[in-house]
């Protein structure tokens, strides 16, 4: 799975903003700190000033800041908020169109997977992202092979 760019620009906005509680911060000094378009952070601010995790002031002298504590803002509710959708494959999004839907259990195992993703990111907040060093935020992923059945081999002739 991969987020899209609207999340990880939102994460980051919400992380620095977040890190400077004493004023407004400008989409202009965000943009130019995290080398990203002013264009598509102002959409991304304003999506999260719509969903109430930012607080905007318009005009000479605005900004952004924070519209809840760091420890109030869940990371899973955060990016439930900025994903327009969560259709890893084709059948999760109702489309119908594969020829597998209601003989496949394809969906049932990719809907866990996004459920213990989902999950996993509901454990931590923005202030859990703001503390200490990477290493002590989240787990180390080892990826596991998929388990994988030997074909019997055929029977030896004498």
């Amino acid at each position: 799975m991969r987020l899209t760019l609207m999340t990880d620009y939102a994460l980051r906005l919400l992380m620095y903003v977040a890190r400077t509680p004493d004023r407004l911060c400008t989409i202009g000094e965000v943009a130019a700190a995290h080398a990203i378009s002013e264009a598509h952070l102002m959409k991304v601010t304003h999506r999260l000033g719509l969903a109430g995790w930012l607080e905007t002031v318009r005009g000479k002298g605005g900004g952004v800041r924070l519209a809840l504590a760091p420890e109030a803002i869940q990371v899973g509710a955060v990016v439930r908020s900025v994903e327009p959708d969560f259709f890893l494959v084709e059948c999760l999004g109702g489309g119908e169109r594969c020829k597998l839907t209601g003989n496949c259990r394809l969906t049932g195992v990719v809907n866990g997977a996004l459920h213990s993703f989902l999950e996993h990111l509901d454990r931590y907040t923005l202030a859990d992202l703001l503390q200490g060093p990477a290493s002590q935020v989240g787990v180390a992923i080892a990826v596991k092979p998929p388990t994988r059945r030997r074909a019997a081999a055929p029977p030896r002739r004498p």
